[in-house]
């Protein structure tokens, strides 16, 4: 009798050990808020790939994964283990010059890279599989970057990937201002990554992202402060820009160009100043939205480049946080 309540009480404390660290691991919460690409490192995090809209070939993930590995060997080295290995920099050590009629120098490519250290280091495997990106990426990059090049909007797509690069930068800086270096969330994030950079299965969780949520069940209706909503997308979109500096509270001429069955906007235009090169300006931005929620913003200087709107002003929108 005594064996047999020894092995029911080791079979229940086993049932509980399991039952904890399915909870716990279903618990687990990457802080998201206030980043541009807030649903689709929250989508990686959670193992659920297929709601990622970018290829593990595209020059985006190579920026997020890299820029990634770099800020968390500059900000959590304390927290790397002894196995750790130098991250190491690709440093042009050879230049093919080309000069005018005149002699002044008009052009240079690098025609020869060598390794160096970079002095920031990595896990050995997340680092090992940065390597193997590279190399796939070496392959795709250039026909992505014909590809996108021909769209008749050369200029515009060269503005759009320096919009898209200083925000990945401002990403994967910020993700470790509202996560620990060693907190179970960063670990799982980091297991996630480097299985959608080798292609491998991830560890997937039960619970959808809330980003992926809201989208099903679509935008609120009834009345509400677009006038505040727009000046939030724009201020936020603004910190990417090279130039030109948004003047906060500026929106003005409101126009809501089209509704859908349930009275929710799918465009609004509105008027907007900015202070750039000649002083204060003018410009108008364009918002679309899709089952009542913002997803694509354009400029008046690049109407046709469409920008991706704050995951976390979206979800307060959709939580009716812009409500009369």
């Amino acid at each position: 009798m005594e064996r047999f309540n020894q092995r029911t009480n080791f079979i229940l404390s086993s049932v509980f050990v399991i039952f904890t660290f399915t909870t716990t691991a279903q618990n687990l919460e990457l802080k998201t808020n206030g980043l541009y690409n807030a649903e689709l490192l929250d989508n990686i995090f959670r193992g659920h790939f297929e709601n990622v809209d970018i290829k593990r070939d595209d020059s985006d993930f190579f920026q997020i994964y890299a820029n990634y590995l770099r800020n968390y060997g500059k900000r959590c080295d304390d927290a790397l283990p002894s196995s750790k290995v130098m991250i190491m920099d690709d440093v042009c050590n050879k230049w093919r010059v080309e000069y005018n009629g005149y002699g002044a120098e008009i052009n240079r490519y690098c025609i020869r890279y060598i390794k160096e250290p970079s002095g920031f280091y990595a896990r050995k495997d997340l680092y090992e599989a940065q390597l193997e990106l590279e190399k796939f990426l070496g392959i795709n990059y250039l026909g992505e970057l014909v590809s996108e090049m021909n769209t008749g909007n050369a200029i515009g797509f060269s503005v759009d990937k320096i919009h898209k690069s200083k925000a990945l930068l401002y990403d994967m800086s910020h993700i470790l201002n509202i996560n620990s270096c060693d907190s179970p969330a960063i670990r799982r994030l980091e297991e996630n990554l480097r299985a959608f950079a080798l292609n491998e299965k991830p560890i997937v969780m039960a619970e959808e992202s809330k980003y992926t949520a809201m989208k099903k069940t679509g935008g609120p209706t009834g009345s509400h402060d677009y006038t505040k909503l727009i000046d939030d997308l724009v201020s936020d979109q603004s910190r990417t820009w090279a130039f030109n500096r948004y003047q906060r509270g500026s929106i003005s001429g409101l126009n809501i160009l089209s509704n859908d069955n349930q009275g929710r906007p799918t465009a609004i235009k509105a008027n907007y100043l900015y202070k750039g090169f000649g002083g204060d300006s003018r410009g108008w931005v364009k918002i679309t939205f899709s089952n009542g929620l913002p997803n694509g913003i354009y400029f008046f200087d690049f109407p046709n480049n469409r920008k991706t709107p704050s995951s976390t002003i979206v979800a307060s929108y959709a939580e009716g946080e812009y409500g009369n």
